[in-house]
């Protein structure tokens, strides 16, 4: 394995997004579903987002890569209605949570994230970092979400499933950019680190909020 990768795999492992204190309330059966209808409406806002992350790397990509890149981008827009489902769910209107702004960490949050998408390198750095571990977090999720808090629909669970599958072939993407990369490993590493902290502080904002 390329270097850079291996040693940001071992990041996201160290400061994984599982021993949050909020992802363990999850697995544990311990939020309230008041809780999960908070985060609902938080993590909303990184979903909404991460098409328009994907704009700028998608610029500055070769010709030859653009289409499969466009193609996780639309692919991530579809999602952002079946996150809607999940909040109906837990009680959220779609009018409320696409006029919901998110909590001040919330904001920081998606604005570090978004700060990471300038270049292409780095774009595809912090993406990486980014949707790494979804598949198997989405899986746990999901789990949780059947065994502890009753929501078991397709509609409500749709999000996560697809999401068990679709990040595995988008870090795929983002990993061959980073086997050629030609910038400064070290630049990569603190991007990676942004972009872990970032998520981390999603998660903050929602545990102090909701918990």
């Amino acid at each position: 394995m390329n270097s850079l990768i291996k040693k940001i795999d071992e990041m996201i492992e160290e400061r994984s997004l599982l021993k949050h204190p909020f992802y363990e309330m999850w697995s544990d059966g311990k939020l309230s579903l008041d809780s999960l209808a908070g985060y609902s409406k938080e993590y909303f806002q990184l979903v909404k987002a991460v098409p328009s992350f994907m704009t700028p790397i998608i610029q500055q990509a070769p010709d030859y890569f653009v289409n499969e890149l466009v193609e996780n981008q639309q692919e991530e827009s579809s999602h952002i209605k079946l996150w809607t489902k999940f909040a109906g769910d837990l009680g959220i209107s779609e009018d409320e949570i696409e006029k919901y702004q998110g909590l001040d960490k919330t904001r920081q949050a998606v604005t570090m994230l978004s700060s990471l998408m300038g270049t292409y390198e780095g774009g595809a750095c912090a993406m990486y970092a980014f949707e790494k571990e979804i598949p198997k977090i989405s899986q746990i999720k999901l789990d949780g979400l059947v065994e502890f808090y009753g929501i078991s629909s397709e509609e409500a669970t749709q999000y996560f499933k697809l999401h068990t599958e679709a990040d595995i072939r988008h870090v795929a993407a983002w990993r061959k950019i980073l086997e050629k990369s030609s910038q400064n490993p070290d630049e990569l590493i603190q991007t990676a680190d942004i972009s872990i902290s970032a998520q981390n502080l999603l998660l903050d904002s929602c545990y102090e909020a909701y918990c």
